[in-house]
């Protein structure tokens, strides 16, 4: 939202480096140990692969297992034997990029992209500025949850817990989700208008 209210782009840059700079004071002090462990097991899960690296391990496995077409609707062996933990939440992609393979998870991503592509779309299409600025924003938090979970699934990112928008169970993340979704579809039907009605 920063970006398209025409902030510079050296606070941009500024603000990464001084979050560099910080990284590893808040790491040993203001992280505790399960925290560090997360990080560290992240960097390389296979030091402990039946504790603390299990869920990206079991992961990966589930993810590799499914080949190109997958095995199949519920004929996933991670998930369906309970070895994939948090397959129906947080780790959903892995459970069903098993099932239906590499093909599955490329038709998932090519939703969310012309998901994130319409918002973007609406918000920058609009014709007022508060419109833009809610549109933009709304489209990025959708943006940093598929993201993350993403990254988090396939093992680029530490397990932080982070539903999948539209496909992970829950009733919070689906609502707020859909909430978003509506708001950007209001602002595309009155692009002009400066409040929702």
């Amino acid at each position: 939202m920063a970006f398209v209210a025409g902030m510079p782009l050296l606070y941009f840059i500024g603000g990464g480096a001084a979050l560099a700079a910080i990284a590893p004071l808040v790491y040993f002090f203001g992280l505790k140990e399960y925290q560090q462990n997360r990080v560290l097991i992240f960097l390389n899960p296979e030091n402990d692969p039946l504790g603390a690296g299990y869920h990206i391990t079991q992961s990966k496995i589930a993810i590799g297992s499914g080949g190109v077409f997958g095995k199949g609707f519920l004929n996933g062996t991670q998930s369906h034997l309970d070895y994939l933990p948090e397959g129906h939440t947080d780790f959903v992609f892995a459970t069903m990029a098993e099932e239906w393979g590499l093909m599955g998870g490329l038709a998932v991503m090519a939703g969310f992209f012309f998901l994130l592509r319409w918002g973007l779309r609406v918000g920058l299409e609009s014709r007022s500025r508060f419109g833009q600025l809610v549109a933009v924003g709304l489209t990025a938090m959708m943006f940093f949850s598929i993201m993350i979970n993403l990254m988090m699934v396939m093992g680029l990112a530490p397990v932080a817990g982070i539903p999948l928008p539209f496909i992970s169970h829950g009733g919070s993340s689906f609502l707020t989700v859909m909430i978003s979704i509506g708001i950007i579809m209001s602002i595309e039907r009155h692009p002009a208008r400066r409040q929702f009605g």
